[in-house]
C-alpha cells in the first residue's frame, strides 16, 4: 500500500470515527428527551422553567401563547435543550473518546479534568442563572412596570430570553477553563493574566452589562462571577501545568 493510499485510509477511517461518535451522542441526547418527554413532561418542565417569571407577575397572572402549534413548539423546544444539558457529561465523553487516541499520556492527564470540569460549571452557570439571577431580574422589572400595563409575556419570547441568558452564563462560567489551556498552551504566562487582572474586570462587566437586561443586579450577577472564575483559573492553571508536563527522559 502506498503512504498516499494509507494517508487516505487513516482520514476515513477518522472519519467514520467521527460519525459513530456523533451518532452515540446524539443518541444520548434523545434517550434522555424520551426519560423527559414520560416524565416529568414538557408541559410540566416549562412550568417550571416559567416559575420565576411567574412568581413575579400579579397573582393569577399567566403567559400568552400567540402562535397556533406554540403551545406544543415551544415545550418540547425546552425539554430537548434541558435534554442536551443533562447529557452534556456523555457528549463530552464522545469527545473525548474521539480525541484521546491521537494524545500523549500526560495530555490525556489535562483532556479528561477540562471535560469534566467543562460539563459542571456550564450546568453550573445555568443553575445560577435559573436560581438565582432570574427571580431578582424579574421581580426588577415588574417593579418598574406601569400600573396601566397588564404584564402578560409571550411564550416563545419569554424561551428565547432564557435561553440567552442561561447560554450566556453558561459559556462564562467557562473561564477558569478557559484560563488553564491559554496558560497551558504557552499563549500567556499566569504572571501576565494576573499583570492584566485590572482590565479583565473592566471586561468582565462591559460583556455583562451587554449580555445581561439593563438592570444593576443581573449585571453584578454575572461580572462578579466571572472576576471570580477568573482567580479560580489562576490558581488551579499552574497546578494543570504541573500535573500535564511532559515527563522527563532519563539520562
Amino acid at each position: 500500500m502506498t503512504e498516499k493510499a494509507a494517508g487516505e485510509e487513516t482520514f476515513i477511517s477518522h472519519l467514520i470515527e467521527l460519525r459513530d461518535r456523533l451518532v452515540k451522542a446524539s443518541i444520548g441526547i434523545a434517550l434522555m428527551f424520551g426519560l423527559l418527554a414520560l416524565w416529568p413532561g414538557p408541559a410540566a418542565i416549562y412550568d417550571i422553567l416559567a416559575a420565576p417569571m411567574i412568581a413575579a407577575l400579579p397573582v393569577g397572572s399567566k403567559m400568552i401563547a400567540t402562535g397556533v402549534i406554540a403551545p406544543f413548539l415551544v415545550p418540547m423546544k425546552v425539554t430537548l435543550v434541558i435534554a442536551f444539558m443533562l447529557a452534556l457529561p456523555w457528549v463530552f465523553y464522545q469527545v473525548w473518546a474521539f480525541i484521546a487516541p491521537g494524545l500523549y499520556a500526560h495530555e490525556k492527564k489535562l483532556v479528561l479534568p477540562l471535560v469534566i470540569s467543562s460539563s459542571l460549571l456550564f450546568i453550573g452557570g445555568v443553575a445560577f442563572c435559573y436560581f438565582f439571577v432570574f427571580g431578582r431580574v424579574f421581580a426588577f422589572i415588574a417593579g418598574f412596570s406601569p400600573q396601566s400595563i397588564a404584564v402578560t409575556p409571550d411564550i416563545e419570547n419569554y424561551l428565547d430570553f432564557v435561553m440567552s441568558m442561561c447560554l450566556a452564563f453558561g459559556v462564562t462560567f467557562e473561564v477558569p477553563v478557559v484560563v488553564v489551556i491559554l496558560v497551558r498552551m504557552g499563549i500567556v504566562s499566569v504572571a501576565k493574566l494576573k499583570e492584566i487582572r485590572s482590565y479583565v474586570i473592566v471586561g468582565a462587566f462591559v460583556i455583562a452589562a451587554i449580555v445581561t437586561p439593563p438592570d444593576v443586579v443581573s449585571q453584578l450577577a454575572l461580572a462578579i462571577p466571572m472576576c471570580l472564575l477568573y482567580e479560580l483559573g489562576l490558581l488551579l492553571a499552574p497546578v494543570f501545568v504541573r500535573a500535564t508536563q511532559v515527563p522527563e527522559e532519563p539520562v
